[in-house]
């Protein structure tokens, strides 16, 4: 099942979602979602900012000057106020987002941290931070679990073809099949499928669904300072480079996942802010004691985290917010092109969608859970069921 590699209590998430599935929860679920959501948010944020200033700093030899971004607008428009150098397909780039900003996706939510370093009088962009927002984390891990459930039903049709093929009597790779009789063995593994939750069957899948890059960092350089970023992060202590992909072609970036072991005792200097406060207190939970639980949250918790950071010069950063590969663009690409699409991939999205709803909602009661992965359900259903957690009122005209 999901496990978020950029969290601590994996264990405990992993848990709650696979049971979920099922239709099975505990009373003790309500707390447990919050606990797990709101701590491990401003746990990212704590050691994303330590490790993204130590990287930087270590990078560049000079004092960092940061600034918040809560839009891709933020970020959108630092990158193009004072480019580093220019040529035609930058100015052509930044031409274009000046002329038509609505084109842009500007008023996108964003977490992150924009860093800079002066030269020459001017405040130089050289990276940011962004956490994965709520709605794209639950959409990701809905993705991923969805895509497996159709590899696993797709396992469970071909043992149906065998059927078949034996039944005739010739091997299966000479099999000619309709594409109706196709249809129907995936429906009839589907539907197994299915059965096989409602029951609470053991269901199982080929691989554990990683996800790695909750937080994340992007640090700017040209091409020939990309191995020392490599080098930077490899001798920085309580880090290690576990994986290391290059892409090329319409976007052009080395993305790495760092292992990351924070210093616990370090974030836990601060207390917590007022906003995570009172959420804990709308469920319920004791605010006084609020920092040490938080702290043993943290001591209890797995060592080590993973970070995602990318590395691009300044043109290829400039075709990913704004250019060819706008990051926006290819999210919605990415929806269009999901291989399974039918009802129970769409009730796995709903449900991803309500377990981190809920957490962040002022509900302190769980209850039985709106959405079970083999009923059918329109949108119009889950609409309520996203406006009842907020205490918003039906969705219907009245005289």
């Amino acid at each position: 099942m999901i496990r978020i590699n950029s969290y601590l209590h994996r264990n405990l998430f992993y848990d709650v979602v696979r049971r979920w599935m099922y239709n099975l929860t505990y009373p003790s679920d309500a707390e447990l979602i919050t606990r797990l959501t709101h701590f491990n948010t401003v746990f990212v944020s704590r050691y994303l900012e330590i490790f993204s200033r130590t990287i930087l700093e270590k990078l560049h030899g000079a004092d960092l000057k940061t600034g918040k971004a809560l839009l891709k607008s933020d970020l959108k428009d630092v990158l193009i106020a004072s480019p580093p150098y220019l040529n035609e397909r930058i100015e052509e780039l930044i031409r274009e987002y000046r002329e038509h900003p609505e084109r842009y996706y500007r008023a996108t939510p964003f977490s992150g941290t924009l860093f800079f370093i002066e030269r020459a009088g001017k405040q130089c962009y050289i990276g940011s931070t962004r956490i994965k927002r709520v709605r794209r984390l639950a959409e990701k891990s809905a993705r991923r679990i969805a895509d497996s459930i159709f590899e696993a039903i797709k396992r469970r049709a071909d043992v149906l073809a065998d059927d078949r093929a034996r039944r005739l009597g010739i091997p299966h790779d000479q099999l000619v099949t309709r594409s109706e009789d196709m249809a129907e063995e995936f429906n009839k593994a589907e539907d197994r499928f299915l059965e096989d939750l409602r029951n609470k069957r053991p269901i199982h899948f080929e691989d554990e669904l990683i996800i790695n890059d909750v937080a994340g960092l992007k640090v700017i350089v040209e091409d020939c300072d990309f191995s020392r970023v490599v080098e930077t992060i490899r001798q920085t202590d309580n880090c290690e480079i576990i994986e290391e992909e290059p892409h090329t072609g319409r976007y052009n970036a080395v993305n790495l996942i760092v292992s990351y072991t924070p210093q616990k005792d370090q974030l836990l200097q601060t207390p917590l802010g007022p906003g995570t406060l009172k959420i804990i207190e709308a469920r319920g939970l004791d605010p006084d004691h609020a920092d040490r639980e938080f702290a043993d949250f943290i001591h209890i918790g797995e060592d080590q985290v993973n970070i995602e950071v990318i590395v691009s010069n300044y043109q290829e950063m400039l075709e990913s917010e704004i250019g060819r590969c706008m990051h926006e663009d290819r999210i919605i690409r990415q929806r269009l092109q999901q291989k399974y699409r039918g009802h129970l991939a769409k009730n796995v999205e709903y449900l991803m969608v309500y377990l981190f709803n809920f957490a962040v909602s002022a509900r302190s009661d769980l209850g039985e859970l709106p959405i079970k992965l083999w009923d059918r359900y329109l949108p119009d259903y889950f609409d309520e069921v996203i406006r009842s957690l907020f205490d918003l009122p039906p969705l219907r005209l009245v005289e």
